[in-house]
């Protein structure tokens, strides 16, 4: 989707974004020769463009996921039935040509009914993570903690 009229360099380079590699990418970029202002207004909305096709991704990424999850519950469902609809006739095994449909024993598994009697070696330790966000805020507030300190870098904001 292209949200603005980008000039003819800018719209090249975005039919190949995904293909070219980043190093490439940057010195086609370099290339095109513009005003700086220009340049940075044309860059700026090149940004946006590759920002929209994101967001498009990541809708799409999700309804693939949903469509995805659907199809399996609607397969566990059918297979529950099949396996019900087989054990209420006392039928194990259905042998056709093209395929065979049985009903077989899946392997031991173990449900946990208490954590909290399970004995300590069978628990997996986990490692500790550290809380980034708490460490800035007593930053801030004026706290020195040992092995950290407040970065604050550059970056760019289009609006």
């Amino acid at each position: 989707m292209k949200l603005y009229d980008l000039t003819q360099s800018y719209v090249g380079l975005l039919d190949m974004a995904d293909t070219l590699d980043e190093e490439t990418f940057i010195d086609t970029l370099s290339a095109i020769s513009e005003a700086l202002e220009d340049k940075v207004e044309h860059t700026a909305k090149f940004i946006r463009c590759l920002e929209s096709d994101m967001e498009a991704l990541k809708v799409e990424e999700k309804r693939l996921a949903d469509k995805r999850k659907a199809l399996e519950n609607k397969v566990s469902s059918i297979k529950e039935y099949l396996q019900h609809e087989m054990e209420f006739s006392g039928i194990d095994k259905v042998k056709r040509p093209t395929l065979t449909v049985s009903i077989q024993l899946n392997p031991p598994s173990v449900e946990v009914m208490d954590e909290s009697v399970i004995p300590s070696i069978f628990m997996i330790p986990q490692p500790e993570k550290i809380d980034k966000k708490a460490i800035l805020k007593a930053l801030k507030e004026g706290e020195e903690i040992p092995g950290c300190e407040i970065k604050q870098s550059k970056g760019i904001r289009i609006k």
